[in-house]
């Protein structure tokens, strides 16, 4: 699961943030379900409860400075997770400490003098609040509470807490969560969050990320290319619509092209961390979805002003990075105030600069020339005990040039996209009587995605523009929600989270040059009404040392959305997670979920093309055969629906507290899925895969009635349009045709020990998969996983990060296993590389000097070249798979920060 158990919690987010309430002595109690792991459906293992010593002495090294530095290493020492309010420690001091220490008397030793006390919640859980004055004891009540029950910690405001994967407060997901902390991305020497995302082994980097190539020159489907320039969530290699990306818990706009979200362009100066549920979550958040979620969320405490600055470059030549960063933050009392600016401009890398796309006609990237800049803002404010107001605020402008050929000797192209999202959501919450809270809260996007292709003169530098087109998508959502407890059950409360809301996407793509290409414009809108509801039942919750089951809780989650094109969408899912011991969590989830239609698959304009029938992949035609190729959208397409079933063991022993490991099993049924039947249009006459939607010999009639139902037709044969010459009409619209089955097993580990005057941690990774399609019905299926453009059937990554005092030292290898070439029957080889991390930090004195930090980094340490494969056309498709292995080579990067 690669939890980041490592980075303590400084600023717990409620409904993804987090709300702290009065002066920490209300009447309001805190609760919490810190995650640990999940149920494996049939099984009940009864591991022996092992007593964990919770006083365990370990040793310490903490320097006198600020509170807020001391209880960060405290809990990267401990390996405790602490809990408070930033605020709560703003111009607090600590004496430091070192030595051998239980935790709890080191954490006393640190909070001396400052009016805070430490409250443990459980064994790898402390709230810091502010200490109770003493009181006289009060006369003996008549009826003495039983000695015979447990009783649950008196602690506060805990309740506000909610993990990625449910809405209940306090609440636990049933499925696995993934949780990429601060500390960790600079740990491993990540600079932006597309590269943290490449990272993570459950998702795939096909789709929408930096080198993967534009305008469909591999040949793997539309929506499998580069628009944007920026880095797009593929959980499972579903694709970027069925990963759904959220900013502190409300959903960003898309492109209006692939659907997908540049989770790149998010400044990574200003995330606490990321949480990534990779299981199908429509029940809790509606469409999108399948593959599953992730969410992005802000730190709220950060105190102070930082910039920074990176430069990096590949050794083969080109890539060269230039990055400048500016945060500032500050928290009082009642609210806080977070800014961040990012300025980052990144050079191309040309084909001729690696010997094994030298051969290819130039110029040409395989790698895109891009500028970003993005800046960010989050507020929060506290009215009293009555509620709290929230606003996010987020803009970037990210510019690409792509430069390729499609014959040699002839002008080139030049693809210049621009896409500018802006973004901003507000919300409030109310604080109702008994533990209840109103939430009332929406956003507004829009994702404009300009994209300019431009026919170069190499001899004259002449410029012709073919054509400018902007993929323009808003977004409205507005939502209602209360939450809080129903009644108490053996193991706590039952608690409910429930609400209604609306969303609406419009989308128009404005053709600039129609008088240049004759394309046309078009636009389309689609809004629909939600409600939901989910229950989390605490059935059992035994106290450490009873003997027997420690916990057992089952969730409920439904959710209702109502489109205004195809109607009514209800999805459940169910969940079971269990503790037979305290060594032990097993969690289960079965779902349903589904994805509306993307407004480009429904509203894309239609269009007959004429072509030679050789440049389909027809073979024994005359010369002069033709093909008409129909493309577009259809408006009466119906939602793609998935059924998904999870299943996980955690083992997490108390006698090892320092040990976290975790296996889960996936399996996704995935039907009615939207797709253009050839993904490779240049085999529609020659892959049986796509017979079903070629009709061969047809009719002058059968002709004429394609024609018509188009909106344009455009010959593009080399000689007149003749209907005896036509061989075949390949239907290339948008259809509801293929069903996708995924499953495979996801293993993640972690192990921290001490190293002389450091600390090792051990971490890894891996995922294996198997995929298949059925692209129409009564098809045998075709495999997916491991073949060319498609998630390999292995990756993983393993790693080791060493800390002593202001030094970390990081290395991690990074496994692709081999994707085969099935046309041409070739076989992929595997693709392993290295990173290196060294990072050097000096917290900031308040009185004298800014903190300091240095960084160096590499990646791909040992510069492995991608396996190769046969590419057709030779031209200008790629000898590699830049959708699983990257050309990049070597990259060295320095970067240095200031902080006051």
């Amino acid at each position: 699961m690669g939890i980041d158990a490592a980075a303590p919690t400084r600023a717990v987010e409620a409904s993804f943030h987090w709300h702290y309430r009065g002066n920490g002595m209300g009447k309001n109690k805190l609760r919490v379900a810190i995650l640990n792991a999940i149920l494996l459906m049939g099984g009940a293992l009864a591991y022996p409860a092992i007593a964990y010593a919770q006083d365990q002495a370990l040793a310490y090294r903490i320097d006198a400075g600020d509170l807020e530095s001391a209880l960060s290493s405290f809990g990267t020492q401990s390996r405790i997770q602490l809990i408070y309010p930033p605020e709560l420690l703003k111009g607090k001091r600590s004496g430091g400490l070192t030595g051998n220490h239980p935790p709890m008397d080191a954490l006393r030793q640190l909070l001396q003098d400052s009016g805070l006390e430490a409250e443990r919640v459980n064994a790898r859980t402390v709230v810091i609040k502010r200490a109770v004055p003493a009181v006289k004891p009060q006369a003996e009540t008549r009826n003495p509470p039983s000695t015979t029950q447990s009783r649950e910690p008196e602690v506060q405001d805990l309740g506000n807490i909610t993990v990625t994967g449910t809405r209940i407060r306090g609440g636990t997901s049933p499925s696995p969560v993934i949780t990429i902390g601060a500390e960790r991305i600079r740990e491993e020497g990540f600079t932006d969050l597309g590269g943290v995302i490449r990272s993570v082994s459950q998702n795939f980097s096909g789709g929408q990320n930096p080198e993967v190539p534009s305008a469909n020159l591999l040949g793997a489907g539309l929506a499998n290319q580069n628009l944007t320039g920026g880095s797009g969530l593929n959980l499972r290699g579903l694709g970027p619509d069925a990963s759904l990306t959220l900013l502190n818990g409300r959903r960003l706009p898309y492109d209006g092209f692939s659907q997908a979200i540049d989770i790149g362009a998010i400044p990574v100066e200003a995330v606490d961390r990321i949480e990534i549920v990779a299981d199908g979550a429509s029940a809790i958040y509606g469409s999108d979805a399948v593959g599953g979620v992730a969410n992005v969320i802000l730190n709220r405490g950060f105190d102070g002003v930082a910039v920074g600055t990176r430069y990096g470059t590949a050794t083969r030549g080109g890539l060269t990075t230039r990055s400048h960063t500016a945060t500032a933050g500050t928290s009082w009392g009642t609210g806080g105030l977070l800014a961040t600016y990012k300025n980052e401009s990144v050079d191309p890398i040309y084909a001729d600069e690696r010997s094994y796309t030298a051969s290819l006609a130039g110029p040409r990237t395989i790698y895109p020339a891009s500028d970003l800049r993005s800046g960010l803002v989050s507020a929060h404010q506290q009215a009293g005990e009555v509620a709290e107001l929230r606003l996010d605020a987020f803009r970037s402008t990210r510019g690409q040039q792509n430069e390729f050929v499609l014959a040699a000797a002839t002008p080139y192209y030049r693809l210049a996209p621009e896409t500018t999202v802006d973004w901003v959501s507000p919300g409030i919450d109310l604080f109702l009587p008994r533990d209840w809270t109103l939430t009332l809260g929406g956003a507004w996007g829009r994702n404009e995605s300009v994209s300019s292709q431009s026919l170069i003169n190499p001899s004259s530098g002449a410029s012709t523009r073919l054509y400018s087109e902007c993929y323009c998508n808003e977004g409205r959502s507005y939502e209602l929600g209360v939450e809080g407890p129903l009644f108490r059950l053996p193991g706590g409360e039952a608690r409910l989270a429930a609400g209604l809301g609306r969303r609406t996407n419009r989308l128009h793509v404005d053709n600039y040059l129609a008088d240049v290409n004759g394309l046309p414009s078009y636009q389309g809108a689609e809004s629909s009404r939600f409600a939901y509801a989910e229950m989390q039942l605490p059935w059992m919750e035994t106290a450490a040392g009873s003997g027997g089951p420690r916990r057992l809780v089952t969730t409920l989650a439904a959710r209702s959305e109502d489109y205004d094109s195809f109607g009514r969408v209800t999805t459940p899912q169910v969940g079971v997670i269990y503790g037979p011991s305290p060594d032990v969590t097993l969690k289960g989830s079965w779902g349903r979920s589904f994805k509306a239609p993307t407004l480009y698959q429904g509203y894309y304009y239609v269009t007959a093309l004429l072509y030679p029938a050789a440049a389909l992949g027809g073979a024994g035609y005359p010369p002069d055969a033709t093909a008409i190729y129909l493309v577009g959208g259809d408006r009466n397409l119906s939602p793609e629906r998935a059924r998904t079933w999870t299943a996980s063991l955690a083992f997490h022993p108390e006698a090892l507290p320092d040990l976290e490991a975790e296996l889960t099993w996936f399996d996704i049924d995935y039907e009615d899925r939207v797709v253009q039947p050839f993904a490779n249009a240049a085999q529609g006459l020659s892959n049986p895969v796509y017979a079903p939607f070629v009709d061969y010999a047809p009719s002058a009639g059968e002709q004429s009635g394609v024609i018509e139902s188009a909106g344009s037709f455009l010959n593009y044969s080399g000689a007149t349009y003749d209907p005896s010459n036509v061989v075949a009409i390949l239907r290339g619209r948008f259809v509801n045709v293929s069903r996708q089955r995924v499953e495979g097993l996801d293993l993640s580990a972690s192990y921290r020990i001490d190293a002389g005057a450091g600390r090792l941690t051990l971490r890894g990774s891996a995922t294996w998969l198997d995929s298949s399609q059925q692209l129409a019905p009564g098809q045998a299926d075709t495999r997916l996983a491991g073949t060319l453009y498609n998630p390999a059937k292995l990756n993983g990554r393993l790693g080791v990060v060493w800390n002593r005092g202001n030094l970390t030292a990081s290395t991690f290898a990074n496994y692709t296993s081999g994707v085969d070439d099935t046309v041409n029957a070739e076989e992929g080889a595997s693709f392993s590389t290295f990173d290196a991390t060294l990072r050097y930090a000096i917290d900031r004195d308040h009185s004298r000097w800014p903190g300091l930090e240095l960084a160096l980094s590499a990646q791909n340490l040992f510069n492995r070249s991608p396996p190769l494969h046969t590419p057709a056309p030779q031209v200008y498709a790629l000898p590699y798979d830049p959708t699983n292995y990257s050309a990049v080579g070597r990259f060295l990067a320095l970067s240095a920060s200031l902080r006051w």
